[in-house]
């Protein structure tokens, strides 16, 4: 998010922040340039100043918070009057292809992936309306919703499966709760949904995400 708007706006004085150390570390090797800094922190108790931006931006973040109308009235007071607040999370149930092979195939196979299935699929924010009706809850005027569809392209199914070998995300947390055996039985029926009886290669999945912006009263 931060390259795509240094991209638009390149003197754009950018302060980005996660709950994790390890996107925050990725995110200052990508842009290394000074205007953009990063820290990692709460994004229910942002470490800055009242009315401190002119746009405040959530990406992908906001179902996986507990209190997100907490989060939400953070957004809105460090926003000066007149600014811009937006946000994007995945339409996890009805449109992340990527990531509904991966916890169909789970719920398919072992209890505990359905229960995980069902966890990710009901996150807060995650369903039609959700986002603009926690705007407008928060003050925010001019509310707007909208779907915004994209594609994810993977070159292999090790492309592809890679993250779920990693740390981060519900599904790599799901594969590192597994024995060897289940999550050699998962690897192999997620491969094989991956493949949809082709050869291995390159895939496209659409992912759709529900986004809202509003504005602060003046």
């Amino acid at each position: 998010m931060t390259s795509a708007i240094l991209k638009r706006a390149s003197t754009a004085q950018i302060s980005g922040i996660d709950f994790s150390s390890a996107y925050v570390e990725h995110a200052s090797r990508s842009n290394p340039r000074k205007q953009a800094q990063f820290s990692v922190g709460d994004v229910c108790a942002l470490p800055y100043d009242d009315a401190t931006f002119d746009h405040v931006l959530s990406l992908l973040v906001l179902h996986f918070v507990p209190d997100t109308s907490k989060a939400v009235a953070e957004f809105r007071r460090v926003a000066r009057p007149g600014a811009t607040i937006g946000a994007a999370v995945w339409d996890a149930r009805g449109g992340f292809v990527a990531a509904r092979i991966f916890f169909d195939t789970a719920a398919a196979l072992f209890p505990s992936g359905n229960e995980r299935r069902a966890r990710n699929n009901t996150r807060p924010m995650t369903r039609p309306g959700e986002l603009t009706q926690a705007w407008r809850g928060g003050g925010l005027i001019d509310v707007q919703g909208a779907l915004l569809t994209t594609r994810m392209e993977f070159a292999s199914f090790e492309d592809y499966w890679a993250p779920y070998e990693g740390k981060d995300g519900p599904g790599a947390e799901y594969v590192a709760s597994l024995q060897i055996e289940a999550r050699r039985r998962l690897r192999d029926a997620v491969r094989a949904a991956y493949l949809d009886g082709e050869a291995d290669g390159p895939r496209s999945f659409a992912a759709s995400a529900w986004a809202v912006k509003g504005t602060v009263p003046t």
